[in-house]
């Protein structure tokens, strides 16, 4: 599968883990965020995260209702630096790099 296939870009091996549920700190990772974000959200069924890996670094993509972005974000970006944070925190105990985009 080249990687253009691949719309995460993982490997197949780490694609299968993602899909099934077993790579768990990366699960772990974008079910909190998720949780936060659906917490936030006026709309939380259109919120989704998905996993994405360009260039050997990985990014958690947000996106979230178009009413709903100033909340997510929050007043001057404090709500979307501390998730930040949190992923952050996350990252280093599973010793991996994630970032976190809204979309």
């Amino acid at each position: 599968m080249s990687e253009q296939d691949n719309k995460t870009g993982f490997e197949d091996e780490d694609q299968e883990m993602i899909d099934s549920g077993l790579s768990s700190p990366l699960n772990s990772m974008r079910e909190m965020i998720e949780y936060i974000a659906r917490a936030l959200a006026s709309n939380p069924e259109a919120v989704s995260v998905t996993a994405e890996s360009e260039e050997g670094q990985t990014y958690l993509r947000l996106s979230v209702d178009d009413q709903d972005k100033g909340k997510v974000i929050g007043r001057d970006g404090r709500v979307a630096q501390s998730m930040r944070s949190l992923l952050r925190v996350a990252a280093t105990k599973a010793d991996t790099r994630v970032n976190l985009e809204i979309d």
